[in-house]
């Protein structure tokens, strides 16, 4: 039933931001076959790097968390235009990588990109269940604390 992915959003409160434009020589997804990749997402609000520092020093958990789930609502808002403007196109989500950025005795990867999971869990149900890598590094575009990108196959 066309619009089942858009009720589920209006039903959970979210409203997907504008697409952002990719900040380099790149595109902000790719189609193959039937997966859409989705370049890696910041957590960007209205334009702006937000959640800006490192997880275990400026950020703890919670505050990574909630830069994850930005980070994949703007991974919808791309996945949106992929598919033409109908979320309900969508098979599963295949995978998300999400890349913390943090200070090196960080280990709490895993629940900071719970943050991102979630979301894509909560929007797409069963069909949001997906592989996924949560990676610690040095440093991320922009010193922000979480990117994510994800995968996702065509129905």
């Amino acid at each position: 039933m066309p619009g089942t992915i858009d009720a589920r959003l209006k039903e959970l409160g979210i409203e997907l931001p504008a697409a952002t434009t990719p900040a380099a020589n790149y595109v902000p997804f790719a189609i193959a076959g039937k997966l859409v990749f989705v370049a890696g997402q910041v957590s960007n609000k209205d334009g702006k790097p937000h959640y800006i520092g490192k997880l275990g020093r400026e950020f703890g958990i919670e505050e990574g968390q909630a830069a994850a789930r930005l980070c994949a609502l703007n991974i919808l808002a791309h996945l949106k235009n992929a598919c033409g403007g109908d979320l309900d196109k969508i098979a599963r989500c295949v995978r998300l990588g999400g890349f913390v950025n943090a200070v090196p005795e960080f280990g709490d990867q895993p629940k900071v990109i719970n943050g991102a999971s979630d979301l894509i869990v909560q929007v797409f149900g069963e069909k949001g269940k997906h592989a996924r890598a949560a990676v610690g590094v040095g440093s991320l575009p922009f010193g922000v604390a979480v990117e994510v990108d994800a995968i996702f196959e065509l129905a």
